[in-house]
């Protein structure tokens, strides 16, 4: 009996333990997949830019097929120029409509769940204020720009058969052109654009849109976008200049934005090269600052209440 009494202590301990080891990272998990549950036009929104593309590229294939009656211009290069600008448009969209959801997520992203008080719901579950905010950022940061890489590369895979059956007989060999530019090098390069330009480098622009979401009582995008339009007022007529409004560039443009805050042009490729990339001064600062707002953003979520 006794022998019976102590194992059964012991075996509710052994089971206890489990839980507590999963629960480090459930949270996390369950709360990102809560945020693609309730957010359709995460997804939505790149896939339905990627099927318009396609029907404006299969107008665009048929039109020219049709225009150079059978012969394909024997140039090579004008070629390869013709069809690479279609497959950089494509990436371009997908690309910019990912940006502009993830900026319209962010603004909603805290504001959403006091305007609809679904946040005395979710303050009653055991996902701490830090998690919450952190599985919001990760959208932006992460699952978007994963996402729209991944559309991205289907893309163009379509793109690529489309095209080969459109322009078949014309002395064109599609894939030979497309495998001089290398798709799978192509894809990489996409891919480290994604997220280094689109997670990293804009860590600070949606930490800010978080805590302006976390912060406004009303309309949080004209709380996002006022102040800076302020500042920027303020400084040129304070003081005529304009670096403010430069600094503001410099991080929307990416490290090789056409200027810098030293009013210097860089070279958008060479600043993407992860020595010099990593090596930025704006990235750590950048960062830095991102992490400041979100601080805010989890402090102003643990006292704010329905709006």
């Amino acid at each position: 009996m006794n022998t019976q009494s102590n194992a059964m202590p012991e075996s509710f301990d052994s089971q206890g333990i489990a839980p507590v080891a999963m629960s480090a990272t459930r949270p996390m998990y369950w709360s990102v997949r809560r945020e693609l549950w309730e957010n359709r036009s995460i997804y939505i929104a790149p896939l339905a830019a990627a099927a318009v593309f396609l029907f404006g590229f299969v107008v665009n294939m048929v039109t020219l097929r049709r225009r150079i009656h059978g012969v394909w211009p024997p140039d090579p290069a004008q070629q390869h120029h013709v069809l690479a600008t279609r497959y950089e448009l494509a990436a371009a969209l997908i690309m910019g409509t990912a940006l502009i959801v993830g900026i319209f997520y962010s603004l909603d992203a805290l504001y959403g769940e006091r305007r609809d008080r679904s946040i005395l719901f979710w303050k009653s579950l055991p996902v701490s204020d830090l998690t919450t905010v952190l599985s919001k950022i990760t959208i932006p940061l992460v699952i978007l720009p994963l996402l729209s890489f991944a559309i991205t590369v289907a893309t163009q895979f379509i793109m690529l058969l489309l095209s080969s059956a459109i322009l078949a007989g014309s002395g064109v060999n599609i894939g030979t052109l497309w495998a001089e530019a290398s798709f799978f090098h192509v894809s990489l390069v996409l891919l480290y654009h994604l997220l280094t330009v689109h997670g990293v480098w804009y860590a600070p622009l949606y930490g800010w849109l978080l805590l302006v979401s976390a912060l406004a009582p009303r309309a949080p995008f004209i709380w996002a976008f006022l102040p800076p339009f302020v500042i920027c007022g303020v400084e040129k007529i304070a003081f005529n200049t304009s670096h403010f409004l430069a600094l503001l560039q410099y991080r929307l443009l990416g490290p090789g934005g056409a200027m810098a805050p030293d009013n210097h042009p860089k070279d958008f490729m060479a600043t993407l090269i992860p020595e010099h990339f990593f090596s930025t001064p704006g990235l750590w600062t950048g960062l830095v600052v991102a992490a400041v707002f979100l601080f805010a953003a989890v402090r102003l979520r643990r006292y704010r209440g329905p709006i």
